[in-house]
């Protein structure tokens, strides 16, 4: 038996939270290992919708252990008002079944403010930020300034933690031009929402090492998309955390040689959310056919998504940086009725032919899509749950991907529907 840990494999919202919740039933843990509630996975089952922003996606199952690892960041509000919504929806939330890091770092209230004020300095440039807080948080840790969620524990020394923060984070509020953020109005604040948090602390990475020499599966929950990645993403357009399969390791606590098997998402085209390069989007009829069929709005911020063709080349890069081993393919159900598909297999910058996307946002912006056509299909896809189901061309065309990004498709999505899920291979037994 393997752990699986599941990873975006290009701008995020890959379908992730189905993907993960299809997962979750044949796993013991479930770990989320980095980013915060900037992301989001959108499950259904039975009818019902979840959507879930930290919470990892085997919470909504009786019998498994969630746990958020000390690699997220988390805001406290967001996480029991979170909490308290999938309650009310029947779901039972409590300490043995959630369990967060006790050294996982704190958004605090001034860290979306900070947030908020970086991206107006940017003018007509902006990155995209969700606006809650997620960088600056990075930013706190990195420097060593960050309150966590052992501090909680013991008021004087948050207090005295926070008046170190806030003499920073004020200055640099006011030179932005925005209104300082009082450190009486927080500390009162976490104050008021440490008995909600400090029941689910843990000392998680123990729970994993024991749980993993039990021979428990381990399910790693990995949030956004590998060309997010703050190291190997569209930079600066990029999230604030890393999020290749190295990354499960470190944060959760667990050593990389008990990651096992890498999943990675991708869909059978390509989307995004903000701002950024994207060499295959498709500003047209096209990219409108995506975008409605597929719903694309974000699960966060209800943000309407960029649409675009596969880009193999995109893909077969986050497959060798990611570590992936094999890959989940969603929403093929979507390209139903269209005559022709593209897939970008490399690009042209300048009149030069390269098969990987530049780390140079210069040459980012300069690169044009080399393409292939395949002929597409008028059936159905949709619900599909075996190759028998599917017509010859969608056959050819997810036979075609795995040729191009070297990594074969080990699952198939084709609808929301969590059973609605052709599967090649179980990478918990991989």
């Amino acid at each position: 038996m393997s752990n699986v840990a599941v990873i975006g494999a290009q701008w995020g919202d890959e379908g992730k939270g189905k993907i993960v919740d299809w997962l979750s039933s044949r796993a013991d843990v479930v770990v989320r290992f980095q980013g915060g509630h900037n992301a989001g996975h959108t499950l259904v089952i039975d009818g019902v919708t979840y959507k879930l922003h930290l919470l990892p996606s085997g919470i909504v199952r009786k019998s498994k252990i969630s746990i958020i690892g000390n690699g997220v960041v988390i805001d406290p509000w967001a996480l029991m008002k979170e909490i308290k919504a999938i309650q009310e929806k029947g779901v039972d939330v409590n300490p043995d079944k959630l369990m967060i890091a006790e050294n996982a770092p704190l958004i605090l209230p001034v860290h979306g403010a900070l947030d908020e004020a970086m991206e107006m300095t940017r003018g007509d440039k902006p990155i995209g930020t969700t606006k809650r807080g997620i960088g600056p948080a990075y930013e706190d840790k990195i420097a060593r300034r960050a309150i966590r969620i052992c501090d909680l524990e013991y008021p004087d020394v948050m207090r005295e933690k926070l008046d170190r923060m806030m003499l920073h984070h004020n200055a640099l509020l006011k030179g932005l031009g925005a209104q300082e953020i009082s450190a009486d109005e927080i500390f009162d604040a976490l104050m008021a929402v440490r008995e909600e948090i400090l029941p689910y602390k843990a000392v998680t990475w123990k729970v994993l090492h024991d749980a993993h020499k039990a021979g428990k599966k381990i399910l790693f929950e990995g949030a956004q998309g590998m060309m997010l990645d703050v190291d190997h993403g569209t930079y600066p357009y990029v999230t604030s955390s890393n999020m290749a399969a190295g990354q499960a390791a470190c944060g959760s606590g667990m050593g990389p040689d008990q990651i096992g098997y890498v999943l990675g998402i991708t869909k059978a085209y390509t989307t995004r959310v903000g701002s950024g390069p994207f060499p295959t989007e498709q500003e047209n009829e096209v990219g409108q056919f995506l975008g409605e069929k597929g719903h694309e709005f974000g699960t966060t911020t209800g943000r309407k998504r960029r649409c675009g063709w596969f880009d193999a080349a995109l893909v077969r890069q986050t497959v060798k940086l990611g570590g992936i081993h094999g890959i989940a393919l969603t929403k093929l159900d979507v390209l139903d009725g269209l005559e022709e598909l593209r897939i970008c297999v490399g690009y042209e910058i300048d009149g030069e032919r390269v098969d990987y996307l530049p780390a140079s946002q210069v040459k980012q912006a300069a690169v044009k899509p080399i393409y292939e056509t395949m002929p597409g299909w008028s059936e159905s896809t949709y619900g599909a749950r075996s190759w028998a189901d599917l017509p010859a061309a969608a056959v050819k065309y997810v036979k075609h991907i795995e040729e191009l990004i070297g990594a074969p498709v080990t699952l198939l999505s084709t609808s929301p529907e969590r059973d609605d899920t052709i599967l090649m291979q179980d990478p918990f037994v991989a």
